[in-house]
């Protein structure tokens, strides 16, 4: 049969151009993945600012807008700072945010005036047992901050000589005067104890819902202590992006309309809460004191009048106090980014494999038509063959017998037998081309009965005796007493073992000896037809139950047969719910044996 080496070079060319696709796909998801990591990069860091913006607003807007001049403070006037309070509490989603206000003088003596909402007034009382410690921290310059995270609280300065805060928009321009100014003195201190659990409980959830939904990242706030206050999922470490809470420092205010601030009856311009931008300002700044610390002047210029804002710059006073981070729940963005590449690859790779193996299955496919077809041909041509030989000896006895050439008694009844005989070869090849025939469409029906395996071992064997005793066999036979009663179709058993039977005759190589035996193995029966033949070679025993399938040895030795015994033994004992192999040595002889399950 000749090579198909046009098949096989498309297969190849094939698979080159499979290899080819994938390393493109490979070069083209890399690129796709690393840009779509670099974008979610940049989304997540977005996000997580305007996180951490709106949050440092609403904190701005507690602190902001309670400044009022010192001349309220002297006069014990509380008008403004009760327009300002009930403003912050109407503009407000959360009005348990602050917990406490407390004013205090500068000086240790100074008595503490705590806010009373209901008297609007600011009355001596006592104050929470977090106060005295946090006193004593912002009444020293040194140890002054603008955020305290630990309790957590907001500390405002009054200073006698700067006018109060106005209304502000987000910094265009900023200018800082230096100069050898005097720093003014504090009048008093205004501070805002701070609620913790409406910030963890309410705040951070409801920024963490509004800018990350669908829980694909985990959030962590810890203070500066390094103490998470608030998070998502246990156990995260790193971040894919981090922004400061709690930042008040000037170069990160936010500046807001004056149209969102209260409307008193008065024409006020000293109002401030957190809401829209604002166009078309200038902002400058006067610094006073040294270079680490001191007071900063803003002055807003809209047009339409001056606004100023006084606001104390320390060494760590703009550095914010919690640190909010945020990583995906994979790890990290290029952990996810990376999984989904290979996730994106092995479903590409996978899709190649398949189309790949597809291909690779129909060249098998075809490649077994082919010889299955070959072997068809070959099938045909030694059935022909088969065929050929008796029918020509029938066809010569008959004209013999036609002619008158054979008148006496002996030669006619020679020429009966020999006519007999050979239509008994005819007929045996026809019925086991019509069984196989049966056996491969399904078509074959088997009357399965509980029977004595022994009497079908012994009967298949009378079969075959005459040949035997013509050939001059020496037969071992070995039929064990205790085999078990199974359920077999006895025509169809006995036809399977007197195939193997013939077969050893068949291919004795000169060697005329066999063991037929039949044993009980456990609980099986196991029928076994061994002898001193020609062997089987090791690649020939992988394809003998095949059909149509001769060795390339026998067919050179002009060995009779047509390839489809050994495949109707194996269906008849498949059928019968067991199996056949073939033990054998080139040069020493075969073992075939049906095993076959107890009933």
């Amino acid at each position: 049969m000749r090579r198909p080496w046009i098949s096989i070079l498309a297969v190849c060319g094939f698979v080159g151009l499979l290899v080819l696709l994938g390393a493109l796909q490979y070069r083209w998801l890399s690129q796709a993945s690393e840009a779509d990591l670099e974008k979610q990069q940049k989304r997540l860091a977005s996000d997580t600012e305007r996180f951490a913006g709106d949050f440092n607003r609403e904190i701005q807007a507690a602190f902001f807008n309670f400044q009022v001049g010192t001349e309220n403070w002297e006069k014990r006037d509380w008008t403004e700072f009760n327009e300002r309070y009930d403003f912050w509490r109407k503009k407000t989603e959360y009005p348990s945010l602050i917990r406490s206000i407390i004013f205090v003088r500068s000086g240790p003596e100074s008595q503490p005036l705590v806010y009373d909402a209901e008297k609007r007034s600011f009355e001596p009382g006592d104050t929470p047992a977090e106060f005295a410690p946090l006193r004593a921290k912002f009444s020293e310059d040194k140890t002054f901050q603008t955020v305290y995270d630990d309790v957590p609280a907001l500390v405002m300065p009054i200073y006698e000589s700067f006018a109060p805060m106005g209304h502000f928009l987000i910094r265009e321009r900023v200018q800082e005067l230096s100069g050898a100014a005097k720093m003014p003195a504090k009048y008093g201190f205004l501070v805002i104890l701070l609620d913790a659990p409406t910030i963890t409980e309410k705040l951070l959830p409801d920024l963490n819902k509004k800018y990350f939904p669908d829980g694909e990242y985990a959030l962590s706030v810890q203070d500066k202590s390094d103490r998470k206050v608030f998070f998502t999922q246990s156990g995260t470490t790193g971040s894919d992006a981090a922004a400061t809470l709690f930042d008040l420092s000037p170069d990160k205010l936010m500046f807001f309309a004056s149209r969102d601030s209260p409307a008193p009856e008065r024409a006020r311009k000293r109002d401030v809460f957190v809401s829209q931008r604002v166009e078309n300002h200038t902002l400058t700044t006067d610094m006073r004191g040294d270079g680490n610390g001191g007071l900063v002047k803003i002055e807003v210029d809209r047009g339409g009048g001056t606004r100023t804002a006084v606001v104390e710059r320390t060494n760590s006073s703009g550095a914010g106090g919690w640190l909010l981070q945020v990583q995906h729940r994979e790890g990290s963005l290029a952990n996810y980014a990376a999984r989904v590449k290979y996730r994106s690859l092995a479903v590409s790779f996978g899709l190649l494999a398949l189309l790949a193996a597809g291909v690779l299955l129909i060249f098998v496919s075809a490649q077994r038509s082919r010889r299955l077809a070959q072997r068809q041909l070959d099938f045909v041509s030694s059935v022909s063959h088969e065929f050929r030989t008796p029918l020509a000896v029938i066809c010569s006895a008959g004209e013999n017998l036609a002619d008158g050439v054979a008148k006496e008694e002996a030669h006619v009844s020679r020429y009966g037998t020999m006519i007999k005989g050979e239509g008994k070869k005819l007929t045996g090849m026809v019925e086991q081309i019509l069984e196989f025939a049966g056996a491969d469409s399904g078509r074959r029906k088997y009357n399965f009965r509980k029977t004595d395996v022994g009497e079908v071992v012994q009967n298949a064997l009378d079969e075959c005796m005459p040949m035997f005793r013509e050939k001059q066999f020496d037969i071992d036979t070995k039929i064990s007493p205790d085999l078990p009663t199974i359920a077999v179709d006895r025509e169809a058993l006995s036809g399977a073992i007197q195939n193997l039977l013939q077969n050893s005759a068949k291919y004795c190589n000169g060697t005329k000896w066999l063991r037929l035996s039949a044993e009980n193995d456990a609980g099986r029966v196991k029928i076994s037809v061994e002898d001193r033949g020609i062997g089987i070679s090791r690649s020939d025993l992988r394809q003998i139950f095949q059909p149509f399938f001769r060795s390339k040895t026998v067919v050179d030795s002009q060995i009779h047969g047509n390839g489809l015994g050994l495949s109707l033994v194996k269906q008849i004992a498949e059928a019968h719910g067991g199996k056949v192999y073939a033990q054998s040595e080139v040069g020493k002889g075969s073992k075939f044996t049906i095993d076959l399950a107890a009933a």
